[in-house]
């Protein structure tokens, strides 16, 4: 339980929600200079334990302090998402970062029929990356090659597949809660459940809504945040 200042040097686990268009680095920026500004922490040390690309939102985890010792420890754990995914249309990035490329037949698609694909989905799958991503490719990252227009195939790797939910079905828009291992790319997963359904398919939205028991509903906006850190010496607010 927060209660002093000085609890963010011996060590704490924050859960933020990260805004549309932010970046990981952006979130994490704005929480420390936050506590600088309200305690004057000026070498305080302050990391993430899981990126969200600048299109997604929700649940991130911060630690402060020591607590930073034990990031590994969260980005090894599962995570929940909330995905809608568009069928009959396919963009470079597989998501909205670049603009539609291709346009495929989707009437064929029913909801049974995404039912179904999700089930070949579950457990291990051998997924390749995509190249909008910060994957390192001859010492390079990979999306300075995509926005140059360079062709790669990155190497496949491992991923799980917990659990694969269709929420909703709107008979273009698929909505998906994914439960899937660290290092798992969705806007992947879109590319490759277009391809299963005989389509193309690409990323509308994504929201992480868990990191293993962590939930989204738990965590503050950095606008809260800041309130508690105004509040602190005086109220003894807490972040339970």
């Amino acid at each position: 339980m927060l209660k002093k200042c000085s609890d963010f040097e011996e060590g704490e686990v924050l859960l933020l929600q990260k805004p549309l268009y932010w970046t990981s680095f952006d979130l994490v920026n704005k929480v420390k200079l936050a506590i600088r500004h309200h305690c004057g922490l000026r070498k305080l040390k302050v990391g993430h334990a899981g990126t969200l690309d600048p299109l997604a939102t929700g649940l991130m985890i911060v630690c402060t302090g020591k607590a930073t010792k034990s990031i590994e420890q969260f980005r090894d754990l599962d995570k929940e998402y909330i995905a809608v995914i568009r069928f009959g249309q396919t963009t470079p990035s597989f998501d909205l970062e670049s603009d539609v490329d291709g346009e495929h037949p989707s009437g064929h698609i029913t909801e049974e029929l995404v039912r179904e694909s999700l089930k070949g989905f579950v457990g291990e799958q051998d997924q390749e990356p995509p190249l909008f991503s910060a994957k390192f490719v001859d010492g390079k990252r990979a999306y300075e090659l995509a926005r140059k227009k360079i062709d790669k195939k990155l190497d496949k790797v491992k991923v799980f597949f917990r659990e694969l939910e269709l929420l909703d079905y709107s008979g273009s828009d698929a909505k998906i809660r994914i439960v899937c291992s660290k290092g798992t790319y969705v806007r992947a997963f879109a590319r490759d459940l277009g391809i299963v359904l005989g389509s193309g398919a690409h990323l509308r939205a994504l929201v992480r809504s868990a990191i293993g028991d962590f939930r989204l509903e738990k965590a503050l906006t950095v606008e809260e945040l800041k309130f508690i850190l105004e509040n602190l010496k005086q109220n003894d607010i807490s972040f339970v």
